[in-house]
């Protein structure tokens, strides 16, 4: 089994957990990739160490990887995405972070996520992806998104005025400070958080949210993933902020906009015991109740 190992940067108490997994993965004679920045952080023994190939970026990375492991948060899930790209690697999330909504595995059950992984007694859940179509150059050589593509007024600039298309056939003009497109992955975070509403992962639909708007009785509509969904941005300011997950650029109101599903999804590796619901329940506290 071949495995590579990403991380934006662990603190250094976890590093005894980073030191077992990478031993249980040698136990099973895994060879291991790990992410350049991750091996210079932490002086590892040189039996491990000498065992690690270090890799600095998705050209390192080809298909006859089994699997990638991402440590960290939700954050760092997304970041994976975009180093694993189309290249149909499943992502295997162990949540060194607080929510964890797709790196739902503990620190606590890593001997037996590397148990899973060996015997390849895992699920896969297969998740879509938005890509970004725009005049301009926009996020280098990955103009996609896990959760969602917002766009968003500047700082304290007024609010804008987003004028929104389905396959060019006019929809509404959002009066607000922005304006959220979620995959039914994202549904449960940005989205959420701006009172849209949940979607199974394998919904196939995008649902669009204003970021405060200015008419209350506007709000979050679900549309099928197979629209195009076009914006036309009117701003008293210059400059309009475009985002994909936590990656945003400062764009000019003038630009062209547009989201679609991307052609490849990407892979997500689930133990047996945690499904949705479960996560649902035990992330947002479901059920809990002190009368209970």
């Amino acid at each position: 089994m071949k495995v590579a190992i990403y991380s934006r940067g662990l603190d250094f108490e976890q590093e005894n957990p980073l030191l077992l997994l990478l031993e249980e993965l040698t136990h099973h004679a895994t060879a291991i990739l790990i992410f350049h920045q991750l091996l210079e952080q932490f002086h590892l023994p040189r039996q491990l160490y000498d065992k690690m190939i270090p890799f600095k970026d998705s050209d390192d990375l080809n298909e006859d990887i089994d699997c990638m492991i991402s440590l960290g948060g939700d954050g760092t899930m997304l970041d994976t995405v975009t180093l694993v790209k189309d290249k149909n690697i499943p992502i295997l999330g162990i949540n060194f972070g607080r929510l964890g909504f797709l790196a739902s595995i503990s620190k606590e059950d890593l001997a037996s996520a590397v148990d899973s992984l060996v015997n390849r007694t895992y699920l896969i859940d297969k998740r879509a992806l938005i890509h970004l179509d725009s005049n301009e150059p926009l996020f280098g050589e990955t103009p996609i998104a896990l959760n969602e593509f917002a766009i968003h007024k500047r700082d304290i600039s007024p609010m804008v005025k987003i004028h929104t298309y389905l396959n060019g056939e006019f929809l509404n003009t959002y009066w607000a400070d922005g304006l959220i497109v979620s995959t039914p992955t994202g549904s449960t975070g940005y989205n959420m958080s701006c009172n849209g509403p949940i979607m199974f992962p394998d919904s196939a639909c995008f649902v669009i949210t204003p970021v405060a708007p200015h008419n209350l009785n506007v709000r979050s509509i679900i549309v099928p993933d197979n629209n195009v969904i076009s914006f036309e941005v009117e701003s008293r300011a210059e400059q309009v902020i475009c985002a994909l997950d936590a990656r945003r650029e400062i764009v000019s109101k003038t630009i062209q906009l547009a989201v679609r599903k991307e052609k490849f999804g990407v892979n997500l590796i689930r133990l047996n015991e945690n499904s949705f619901l479960s996560t649902l329940r035990s992330k947002l506290t479901w059920g809990l109740d002190k009368r209970n």
